[in-house]
């Protein structure tokens, strides 16, 4: 069906603005729902149900790895019609290209990818990066028919404090009259009530029952986020009862694999599982975000775009077809109206890192004592501990035993010494991994047992300009190229999941017991996220907001 072309559907239409179920014969023209024709709830086992389609209220479409254009293709395979888009990955990367890239690449798709603008590029100006988004930049890109919010405004200390160049940038997006996406991790009492007060108006760091009701209390939309790396949904879920016009779903970051499994309709079936009022678990998956970012979709009323989801049965919530602006897009077996992914498509990048060798890693035992970041399964926080260094020939070395490893940065966008760590939680037992994946201004990081071993994997994703790459004793060294900014391949999603796949089983083998062991590893390097991370310059302990050393 092209979207000039006039279809009828037969249905039971959820309409979830009158909370009401109804038989109806639903006419398309145009793009739009002309006219439904009520036939009464049929209420038989084999007649469909049609529902709004599903919006990812928060996501960072490179942390699938594929193109804007091929998550997409995909998304819609699970009811979803859209997506509210933060692209700070190219941003941070490449700067306003970066953006443009993003938006380009899907604007003429059947799908509404609602993108924001990227508010802390860099994300601290604490790190090693040569891209900078300021705040004139900002009031200029917001004006842009295209640009449609703030993107999350990471910064949080500074947004507290009032700091000038921030608090321009909030105040261009309130003078543009576009939402302001927040990132509020760990921030209670008087100093949530001041970020919020700065004009801030959702979160998507809750991971606490507490947490999400505090929030939400004080006026704050919260995103109950159910990624690969970060799982609230447990934790969060009894808000969409206490709170249900201020829940959204989101996924934040979705590697390859979980996505061709499933998106938000998964969040969704979850909800209604656990006996959630129908009508309040879909507005949280698509009135809500809908709403908040003003995304034209359409409800399923005369007039409005013909933006809806076809399922079996309100229990399986099988997708029997996704529909976009009229146009079906995905008939339960093939994806429609999106163009061939290509494997030559322009390739923008960012990588000036110079090759590394095992004496750039050697660290100098100073004390006996050294601090420790601690990695644990489904969250981005991290702990801090000290442990007895292991020294060997005046040389502290990880220790398996006591699952203590090294952790190593390396600046992607000019030449600079290694920064060294050591991390507990990884599970790793000999090898090392290395990508170009490090949120959020994404330079080199690696983790493994052995200098040599991190230096064979360091070097080839080098040598690629981008990518994530394994390297264990006695193998070969597994590599997977990622071309596009060192984040994105341009193939396929199915594609990359394949490779990724050998990927992890290859980390696997390396003794890890963590489920989304890349993802995790990308997030320790983010410094605005609690307590202690590594970056280009070293250790950094986010509760003081300022560096620290390694020895105690």
């Amino acid at each position: 069906m092209v979207q000039n072309e006039t279809t009828t559907l037969w249905g039971n239409v959820v309409d979830i603005l009158s909370r009401t179920i109804y038989g109806a014969e639903v006419t398309i023209e145009g793009g739009r729902i002309s006219r439904i024709r009520r036939t009464g709830k049929t209420g038989k086992k084999k007649t469909s149900y049609l529902l709004p389609g599903f919006i990812d209220a928060h996501v960072h479409n490179e942390s699938s790895m594929s193109t804007p254009a091929a998550f997409a293709q995909t998304a819609v395979q699970h009811g979803t019609v859209g997506v509210v888009a933060d692209p700070h990955e190219m941003a941070n990367v490449l700067g306003v290209a970066g953006i443009y890239y993003m938006i380009d690449n899907v604007k003429d798709l059947p799908f509404y990818a609602w993108t924001g603008l990227p508010s802390c590029v860099p994300s601290t100006g604490l790190e090693g990066t040569t891209t900078v988004i300021d705040s004139v930049q900002t009031a200029n890109l917001l004006k842009r028919d295209d640009i449609h919010f703030l993107s999350e405004v990471m910064n949080f200390p500074c947004v507290i404090q009032r700091e000038s160049e921030v608090m321009k940038k909030i105040q261009a997006a309130k003078d543009a009259g576009k939402p302001i996406d927040g990132h509020a991790p760990m921030i209670t009492g008087e100093d949530l009530k001041a970020y919020i007060a700065a004009g801030i108006s959702t979160d998507h760091e809750a991971i606490s029952i507490e947490d999400g009701r505090e929030k939400c209390a004080a006026g704050l939309h919260i995103l109950i986020r159910e990624g690969s790396a970060a799982k609230n949904f447990h934790a969060l879920h009894p808000l969409l009862k206490e709170y249900p016009e201020q829940i959204m779903f989101c996924t934040d970051d979705i590697h390859p694999s979980d996505l061709l499994k499933g998106h938000i309709n998964l969040s969704v079936k979850r909800a209604l599982a656990l006996g959630y009022d129908l009508y309040d678990v879909l507005r949280a998956a698509s009135y809500n975000p809908a709403r908040h970012y003003h995304i034209p979709v359409g409800f399923l009323r005369e007039g409005d775009s013909a933006d809806f989801v076809q399922v079996n049965s309100l229990e399986d919530m099988h997708i029997e077809a996704t529909y976009i602006k009229g146009v079906c897009v995905y008939d339960g077996k093939d994806t429609c109206g999106f163009p061939e992914v290509t494997a030559t498509p322009n390739i923008i990048n960012n990588f000036h890192a110079l090759p590394v060798s095992p004496a750039d890693l050697a660290v100098k035992a100073e004390t006996s004592r050294i601090r420790v970041i601690t990695c644990q399964e489904g969250e981005l926080i991290t702990g801090e501990e000290i442990h007895e260094a292991s020294v060997w020939g005046g040389f502290v070395q990880s220790d398996t035993s006591r699952d203590i490893v090294k952790l190593v940065v390396v600046n992607r966008y000019y030449p600079a010494p290694p920064s060294v760590a050591f991390i507990k939680g990884t599970g790793i037992k000999h090898g090392a991994v290395a990508q170009s994946i490090m949120h959020d201004n994404h330079n080199l990081i690696a983790v493994g047992v052995n200098d040599e071993n991190i230096v064979e994997a360091l070097n080839a994703v080098i040598k690629a300009k981008g990518g994530i790459a394994v390297s264990s004793p006695h193998k070969e060294t597994c590599l997977f190229p990622l071309p596009i900014a060192g984040l994105i391949s341009p193939l396929p999603v199915r594609c990359i999941a394949e490779k990724y796949e050998r990927l992890e089983r290859d980390i696997k083998a390396l003794g890890t017991p963590l489920q989304s062991f890349q993802m995790t590893l990308s997030f320790m390097g983010l410094i605005v996220i609690p307590s202690i991370k590594l970056s280009d310059k070293g250790l950094f302990d986010t509760n003081a907001f300022s560096f620290t050393n390694l020895f105690v």
